[in-house]
């Protein structure tokens, strides 16, 4: 598929019903999950670009999504930093590997592009198992059980 073509349609559902499985099994584990108000719009556009292939979207917007649901559902403190957020309020592992991930990708460090690391045509296949994990992280997070009273 070209990467500036639109998704065919049974390509989008198949991707849009890997992200229902993945919300049912976590809604059948946990049961209902405190939301927040914008997380869940942030998710359901991250999962538009999913669906649509755009992989480094995903990443780079699972940390806000995860972000955004803490700071709703578990802290009152605009001030906190946000790698000091995830770290005290976040249950879950590779977290620290999705936002160094997520670092790279909007960050140049050294003069050193992340692109030259992962061509964005040739790996497709390891950009998407990275946008999986940023997915399945977004979700341990809108349905981890709230941490404060």
């Amino acid at each position: 598929m070209d990467r500036f073509e639109q998704t065919p349609t049974a390509i989008w559902q198949e991707r849009r019903n890997w992200i229902d499985n993945e919300i049912e099994h976590y809604y059948s584990e946990i049961g209902e999950c405190e939301e927040g108000i914008h997380a869940p719009y942030l998710f359901f556009d991250m999962s538009s670009a999913f669906c649509a292939g755009a992989w480094v979207s995903v990443i780079v917007m699972s940390i806000s999504v995860i972000d955004s649901h803490l700071r709703e559902t578990e802290v009152s403190e605009d001030e906190i930093r946000t790698v000091d957020l995830l770290k005290q309020y976040f249950k879950g592992g590779d977290l620290d590997w999705l936002r160094k991930l997520r670092n790279k990708f909007v960050h140049v460090k050294d003069g050193l592009s992340v692109f030259n690391e992962y061509d964005f045509f040739d790996d497709q296949d390891k950009l998407e198992e990275f946008a999986k994990k940023a997915i399945k992280a977004s979700l341990k997070a809108l349905f981890q059980t709230p941490l404060l009273p």
